[in-house]
């Protein structure tokens, strides 16, 4: 079981991992070995999330998202396949557990007064300035 969020959890046998050649260090591992991990999540199909939860994930992570619903996260910053597929894993409930958090309500604020009447005062000041120029323009033709 994997935990995304608080009493949210992921079967194992809800991933799938595909494997290929890396590009990270790893000398001949490199060139020898499929450390590199693919993780992929049908978001759609998953029993274990809400109607809710799925919406949201598909909204937020649209990005990752293919066209056929699955979630793709990828690792190959380590030597072994075994730790990049639990950096996968990890970053796979990084992205969820962020989606899956509630956005803060925004509370409409009113300006305050004291901002107002400085905005008033710079545009008297800058109207005032623009009137000196037209003034000393007439003086000088």
């Amino acid at each position: 079981m994997i935990e995304i969020a608080a009493n949210t959890f992921l079967h194992d046998e809800e991933l799938t991992f595909k494997t290929s050649r890396s590009g990270g260090p790893g000398g001949q591992n490199v060139n020898k070995l499929n450390t590199r991990v693919l993780a992929l999540f049908d978001v759609a199909d998953s029993p274990s999330l809400s109607g809710e939860q799925k919406q949201r994930i598909l909204r937020k992570l649209s990005t990752r998202i293919d066209k056929n619903g699955l979630l793709h996260v990828v690792s190959q910053k380590h030597r072994s396949q075994e730790a990049n597929r639990q950096a996968a894993v990890e970053r796979l409930q990084e992205l969820l557990g962020a989606a899956l958090k509630p956005e803060p309500i925004r509370r409409k604020t009113k300006t305050p007064r004291a901002a107002k009447e400085q905005r008033l005062r710079e545009k008297k000041h800058r109207g005032e300035i623009k009137r000196r120029r037209q003034t000393e323009k007439e003086e000088w033709a």
